[in-house]
């Protein structure tokens, strides 16, 4: 099972990660490695939820862990 649906998400908006990196003030790299399934912070994740056009209190249909993403 996957971590996240980032990817998912990211490519049914058919946006690049470049541009989801563009959009979120993160690398492109960053965005590669949070797909991948690797952890992130809180912080890189509110940026990635709002870059994808979702409310903080969409987090639990993107990232699928306990920690809270605060505002």
């Amino acid at each position: 099972m996957p971590k996240n649906n980032v990817q998912k998400l990211r490519e049914a908006l058919l946006m690049s990660k470049a541009e989801l990196a563009r959009k979120a003030g993160l690398s492109a790299l960053t965005i590669d490695r949070v797909e991948r399934g690797n952890r992130c912070r809180m912080d890189t994740k509110r940026k990635i939820l709002l870059a994808l056009g979702l409310k903080l209190s969409d987090r639990n249909k993107v990232f699928f862990d306990d920690e809270e993403v605060e505002s």
